[in-house]
Formats: structure tokens, sequence, C-alpha cells
């Protein structure tokens, strides 16, 4: 199976320099916990709900009414491609401990996220077990 079988379609990126409130609205807005981030026509980061809670409202100094999305995210991406096998990114889900990876195509152009949910719907309950396991661990 392919993650372009299974992922979710269509995501869009932010700006760096979005509101952190305006990420918050549209994670509620969207049911998701994440929000790649690009700049120059390319990802740079990524933003997730714990990003917000962990990285801002729980620092002293942090003001919620100025923060960007700068401010909070996780910088680096890594990702896969859409025509990789389920099982290839699951595997590097497991290896980075992460629960979700943005989805590129040839032309490196962001096609979609796999998630953790995605793949429960579609691994098999070994490889999915392994990777629950491995990103849920305390790091």
């Amino acid at each position: 199976m392919k993650v372009k079988e299974v992922m979710h379609k269509g995501v869009d990126w932010v700006s760096p320099d979005t509101p952190i409130t305006e990420l918050a609205k549209l994670m509620r807005g969207h049911d998701i916990g994440c929000v790649p981030v690009g700049e120059d026509d390319r990802l740079i980061g990524m933003v997730t709900d714990r990003d917000i809670v962990c990285k801002g409202l729980a620092r002293n100094s942090f003001d919620a009414g100025r923060a960007t999305a700068r401010d909070v995210m996780t910088e680096g991406i890594h990702c896969c491609r859409e025509d990789d096998d389920l099982a290839k990114a699951i595997h590097h889900m497991e290896k980075l401990r992460v629960r979700r990876l943005p989805v590129i195509n040839k032309s490196k152009r962001m096609v979609g996220i796999v998630s953790l949910g995605d793949v429960s719907h579609s691994a098999s309950g070994d490889l999915l077990s392994e990777c629950v396991k491995s990103v849920s661990a305390h790091h």
C-alpha cells in the first residue's frame, strides 16, 4: 500500500508570521493537531498543539496576543513521498517519534499529511503496534 492511499489530502500551510491565536482557531476548526509552516515556497517547520502549550503558554514571558508560528514551531521538516510504501513511512515515523508526516510529491510539493490515525485504518496490527509504542514512548 502507498502513502497516497491513506493520507489526508489538500493540507494547507501557514506563514511563520501567522499569529498563534489564528493557528489555534485553525486547529480547532479543522479538528487537527498540527499545521505545517512554510516560507519562500518551502516547508520550514511544524506547529503542533503541544508546541503552542509547551513552547508558548507555559513560558513565563509569553505573550499569546503577539506570538507567531515562528515563536513556537519545531524547526526542520521530515517528510515522506506520496509513492512511498506505507510501511516505510511508518518506520520513518517510528524512528523520528512523530505522529504525523507531511507528504510530498515528485516536485517536492506538499500534497498531504499522513498521521497515526490514517495509518490505524490501513496498516497491519503488528506494524501499527510497534509504531504507536515508539511514538508514544517518553522522550
